[in-house]
């Protein structure tokens, strides 16, 4: 049986000790607030008095805290008795901070593996729920059953900040998605349609428009943004979307953004190209 320390019981790290007891495995867990999610106890988790208590016996320790800052100083003063474990950092962060994390690990003789939860809480351990894993393979394949009780594991490379970078990535194109959705639903409500009658519209349509984005992506790798719908031709488009959002009341920052990126590319002669061009606006060619 793996013997798991599992340190942060707030919503997304309750649900992860959760599948792991459900699981079978032996669980210690801590919590900067004691009792934290109660519902553990009857599932059989040991409660830890503090982090060095619930490592102490464990195969495998799991941190998933609020940030990088509380992950350090819960982790540093652990330092010489996590030697020899592996670390699984669940916590958020960015890539230079996994990176970080990763270099301190190797200092103290810690295998590190660092994750990235593509799930909200109510989703772990779900078949839809998805987690990135980058930093050592070995230690990664050793435990690789346990953390596939999370979601399905998917290991990304060796470089200890590429699931963090994924992560972000795939929740910045969660972002966009959102916030076009809700623009959108603002300009319709304005028309009177109710936001759940123009979701049954909207929904079928972003699916559509998703199937572009390999598309997308392939003139962005190949460097031929030719074939689509021209730039020059969408920047004039733009001008109706905004006009409307001013018409209702609704803030067009998201629409003047993207009407900028495609100006730029306009003035730079790449009127004929496609929606891939904006990659150089949004992050120019060094």
């Amino acid at each position: 049986m793996t013997r798991i320390a599992m340190l942060g019981l707030g919503a997304m790290g309750s649900e992860l000790a959760r599948v792991q007891l459900e699981g079978g495995a032996s669980v210690a867990v801590w919590n900067r607030t004691p009792g934290k999610a109660p519902s553990l106890d009857a599932l059989g988790a040991t409660r830890a008095a503090t982090p060095d208590d619930a490592i102490r016996d464990a195969d495998l320790v799991v941190v998933c805290l609020s940030n990088d800052d509380a992950t350090r100083a819960v982790l540093d003063p652990l330092a010489t008795r996590l030697r020899g474990k592996t670390l699984v950092n669940l916590t958020n962060g960015t890539p230079a901070q996994a990176r970080r994390m990763a270099r301190w690990a190797s200092d103290h003789d810690v295998r590190y593996v660092d994750g990235g939860i593509m799930a909200t809480p109510e989703m772990i351990g779900a078949p839809h729920a998805l987690v990135l894993y980058a930093g050592d393979a070995a230690a990664f394949e050793q435990h690789r059953d346990v953390l596939a009780r999370f979601g399905a594991p998917r290991f990304v490379g060796d470089d200890p900040g590429r699931a963090a970078l994924l992560d972000l990535a795939l929740l910045t194109g969660m972002c966009g998605l959102f916030a076009g959705a809700l623009q959108a639903i603002a300009m319709a409500r304005h028309g009177g349609v109710a936001a759940e009658e123009f979701a049954g519209l909207l929904v079928p349509w972003l699916h559509a428009m998703n199937g572009l984005v390999p598309a997308i992506a392939t003139s962005v790798d190949t460097r031929r943004f030719e074939g689509g719908s021209s730039l020059a031709m969408q920047v004039l488009a733009l001008d109706n979307l905004i006009e409307a959002s001013r018409e209702s009341g609704t803030d067009t920052t998201l629409l003047t953004t993207m009407q900028g990126w495609m100006r730029a590319c306009v003035d730079a002669g790449h009127g004929a190209d496609d929606l891939g061009r904006l990659i150089d606006v949004i992050r120019p060619v060094s």
